[in-house]
């Protein structure tokens, strides 16, 4: 648990061991964070606006997350989006600096989930569903997919990835069926995309992947 928070938020200590074992509490640290954003939330609307309330919420999940994964689908569609090599998109992506492609998309990201969270009432198990199920489906992905990397952030990771944690997207599609299914299928692409480009996943593509689910079942959910 300790080495799921550390990976995942601000709120565990970094600078412990990271393994395998940090996956099979993904989804218990989704749903730990879509909980506290969610009651963020709902205080939020009680006092503002929900437009302001849903820029609250998103700066709060930035502060609570450390924008690890921001970050990730940034460098991610600085590697993946423009014409390269393999090698070359991996380079990029472990360069420090953000380009065109990594800012608007980290931009649309951010636009997106305001904008989405502003047209809806304060839904606490919705938040909980999607942040939850996210992570549940990133933690699989090391037991099903190759990493693209020979060393990195992600290696100690690899050695016994579970696969079950993609079954903890069951309960929560349960708490919101539609949103959750759309997130699932828009990670699924992501990782899809990166697999395919890169030969494999990184810990940005994760990232991206997290960020994007949340951001397109978001959106589905505030569909009129």
């Amino acid at each position: 648990m300790k080495d799921a928070l550390s990976l995942l938020t601000t709120l565990g200590r970094r600078g412990g061991a990271l393994t395998a074992g940090a996956l099979h509490w993904f989804p218990v640290v989704g749903a730990l964070l879509g909980g506290l954003l969610g009651g963020w939330w709902w205080l939020a609307q009680e006092w503002w606006s929900p437009l302001l309330a849903g820029a609250l919420v998103v700066t709060a999940d930035l502060a609570l997350t450390g924008m690890l994964h921001l970050d990730g689908l940034a460098d991610t569609a600085d590697g993946l989006l423009p014409h390269a090599s393999r090698e070359h998109r991996l380079a990029i992506m472990r360069t420090p600096d953000i380009g065109a492609y990594g800012i608007t998309v980290a931009a649309m990201a951010l636009l997106l989930r305001v904008a989405a969270l502003g047209s809806l009432d304060a839904d606490v198990l919705l938040l909980v569903a999607l942040w939850s199920g996210s992570r549940s489906f990133v933690a699989a992905v090391p037991a099903a997919v190759p990493y693209a990397r020979e060393q990195g952030i992600a290696t100690p990771l690899l050695a016994r990835a579970p696969r079950w944690t993609v079954v903890a997207i069951v309960p929560a599609a349960l708490l919101a069926p539609l949103p959750v299914a759309a997130a699932a299928a828009a990670g699924a692409a992501v990782v899809a995309f990166g697999a395919r480009r890169l030969g494999g996943f990184t810990g940005d593509v994760l990232g991206a992947a997290i960020v994007v689910a949340e951001t397109v079942g978001l959106v589905v959910a505030a569909a009129r």
